[in-house]
């Protein structure tokens, strides 16, 4: 269903409430809402009186509009409150920095290089805190706004702009923040910020971005880019899908032919699922691995943004790079191929067989590297997706079953679990796994990655376990984000309102238990880089505002304002990204008589359809359409339409037709 547009609070207002209620609140907002007393002496005199009262209230009106229009920051902040004036950045400018210890300054100096090179100046570092225009950064000790780890404060006037924080990651967001402020592609010897009050802090812990290396292959430096292009946005985890039927791209030193043979497949082009297997003689000549060396790397270069690097190697399904290698270690020991995108599900055995020890002392030496490599808490074990025939009819599964006392083939799975799980704990590192790892049972410290809707995550919270959200319909960034007819072939449907209007927090579960959510960018469909983020942006800027920022200052007109002056900075920095949520949405439904009624719909408020049966094209001259279903005139066999903001084309125009409806109709798909 298309969701209704909300009303909404001017974006000042509703931080000035918020301020209210923490206590926070400068003499400018009282004086806001203060009563004006007037004394009209002379009735010849009231209306000039009137009228320059209400030119006082006006004035002030348009004052608390201006962080809307001046203030364009993506996730929104806790509290803004805009202020006169603007501070000036060119050579002349200083740069303070103090902090309690020298790992502090080291923390930061990283932070504050990338910001000088954004913006384009030299800023001389100095101690002396006299100078009079400084931009002044303290870590402090003292909380007494309880912005947490990751928080900040961050005051701009004419002279000082002064950043608080506890810590690294706060001066890190507090930086991305102000870099927002400036003109986006500026250049020259000297810009402005907007004067201003920001107060910021995450609402959850963990805000992740998932990367798909496996289906295809992405280069150390795009890797790197996308970590880029996450930090702006205050993601913190970058969640790296290494390992899946389609490739193996870590390097394991004990285990050479990992890399040899799983990171390697033959090459095809053209819809995913649909491809042909390997031919007899035929090179296996795509992908590509990271080396250990190449993982370091990129693990330095995650810290310096912020970032938590958390690998995932998926087991016991989702196995056949690893098959591939060892062929042993499959229930059927047959020799597969590295998959390159044939539909096989049920027909290989792309599931590690449990009853056979040689799988625990292969997994033993990949998860003692993983562990050994990875510094963080975490490591991802897959778990998804286990089609367990294969164990129902392995002589070696079956008689672990009978070993352990195993009912069935959900608890053989739960007993790998426990076992890879007892691994990494003797390492340090605690699991994660996709939400069918509460089949057959859940170990004590696990936790769960819910997919498949939101249940499996509210089940794992009744059990009191952590819960990351990534439900697909709402994060899965690999879905189609308009009408199918105007995007590049994929699945499913997931738009940026969809993305916008997610909570990770299902009613009734106990927040406590919910770390925050993450967006998947699955790769079947993502043949480059180039692509990808064409399908990361704009929807990973919805989900950025919905892991960070309060629940109750999501406003979905005011992010739109946003992220179309997002897209100016998008463009100045040359990434791709979709304008997809300008394109009307086409959806159908059957009356009772079986008759085809047609829904059309847009995401973004403001925008108008046109649209004509008769094969002309639609613009605003052409029927406009009125929020009624529409059914096909008689002889007609497709629908074209439009989208128009204010007289100017917005959207892309497309056709589609009468047959694909009625089956779009028949089998009710998620678009």
């Amino acid at each position: 269903m298309f969701r209704p547009i909300r009303g909404i609070l001017p974006v000042n207002i509703t931080a000035y409430l918020r301020a209210k209620e923490s206590g926070i609140c400068d003499d400018r907002d009282r004086w806001i809402y203060r009563p004006v007393p007037v004394i009209i002496k002379n009735c010849r005199y009231m209306k000039a009186t009137v009228l320059f009262v209400f030119a006082i209230f006006l004035c002030s009106v348009l004052s608390w509009g201006q962080p809307v229009q001046n203030i364009q920051i993506i996730p929104q902040p806790v509290n803004i409150s805009l202020k006169p004036g603007r501070f000036l950045i060119d050579r002349h400018t200083q740069l303070v920095v103090t902090a309690e210890d020298s790992k502090q300054l080291a923390g930061i100096a990283f932070s504050l290089s990338r910001f000088s090179q954004s913006v384009g100046i030299h800023l001389s570092q100095k101690s002396d805190a006299s100078f009079p225009r400084q931009i002044r950064i303290q870590v402090v000790t003292d909380d007494p706004l309880h912005t947490g780890e990751e928080g900040y404060t961050l005051h701009i006037s004419p002279s000082l702009v002064l950043l608080k924080a506890r810590r690294a990651a706060g001066i890190f967001h507090g930086l991305q923040s102000l870099l927002q402020l400036l003109p986006p592609g500026h250049t020259g010897e000297s810009m402005s910020f907007p004067c201003a009050e920001i107060i910021d802090y995450p609402r959850f812990a963990w805000r992740g971005l998932m990367l798909d290396v496996s289906r295809h292959f992405f280069t150390k430096n795009e890797v790197k880019k996308f970590i880029d292009e996450m930090a702006r946005y205050k993601f913190n985890v970058f969640h790296w899908h290494l390992s899946d039927d389609n490739g193996w791209r870590v390097e394991i030193r004990s285990l050479p032919q990992l890399t040899k043979t799983g990171a390697w497949r033959v090459s095809r082009t053209g819809t995913w699922g649909n491809f042909q297997p390997g031919q007899p003689g035929e090179p296996a000549d795509y992908g590509g691995y990271y080396t250990q060396d190449d993982v370091r790397e990129i693990l330095q270069y995650a810290q310096q943004r912020c970032i938590t690097v958390v690998p995932e190697i998926d087991v016991p399904a989702h196995s056949l790079s690893l098959i591939a290698s060892f062929p042993n270690l499959s229930c059927t020991q047959l020799k597969y191929q590295v998959n390159p995108g044939t539909a096989f599900y049920t027909k290989e055995d792309n599931a590690l067989c449990i009853g056979n020890d040689s799988v625990f002392l292969v997994l033993d030496k990949v998860f003692t590297e993983i562990a050994a490599l990875f510094p963080g808490t975490y490591v991802h074990i897959g778990c998804d997706e286990p089609y367990k025939e294969f164990w129902k009819r392995c002589p070696k599964c079956q008689k672990r079953m009978l070993t352990e006392h195993l009912k069935n083939v959900d608890e053989l799975q739960n007993y790998f679990v426990k076992r890879i799980e007892s691994t990494l704990r003797a390492h340090g590192k605690k699991i994660i796994g996709w939400d069918e790892i509460l089949e057959g049972g859940l170990t004590p410290d696990a936790t769960v990655m819910s997919w498949r809707g939101m249940n499996g995550g509210q089940e794992a919270a009744r059990q009191k376990h952590q819960v990351i959200m990534t439900p697909s319909a709402f994060t899965y960034l690999d879905l189609y984000q308009g009408d199918p007819n105007v995007e590049p072939n994929t699945y499913g449907l997931c738009t940026l309102g969809n993305a916008y209007h997610f909570d990770p927090v299902p009613e009734g579960t106990n927040p406590s238990y919910i770390l925050g959510g993450e967006g998947a960018l699955w790769s079947e469909s993502i043949p480059n880089f180039r692509h990808a983020e064409y399908m990361m942006w704009p929807r990973a800027l919805a989900l950025s505002e919905v892991f960070w920022s309060p629940k109750n200052a999501h406003n979905w007109n005011g992010f739109i304002g946003r992220v179309e002056t997002e897209f100016k900075y998008l463009d100045a920095e040359k990434i791709n990204y979709a304008k997809s949520m300008y394109n009307t949405l086409v959806k159908t439904s059957l009356d009772k008589n079986a008759n085809l009624l047609v829904r059309l719909g847009c995401d973004v408020p403001g925008v108008d359809i046109f649209y004509t049966f008769d094969d002309t094209n639609p613009d605003t001259f052409s029927p406009q359409y009125n929020g009624k279903d529409l059914s096909f005139p008689k002889g007609a066999t497709q629908l074209k339409v439009m989208t128009y903001r204010k007289g100017i084309p917005v959207g892309r125009q497309f056709r589609v037709l009468l047959d694909e409806l009625r089956m779009r109709a028949k089998s009710k798909p998620d678009f």
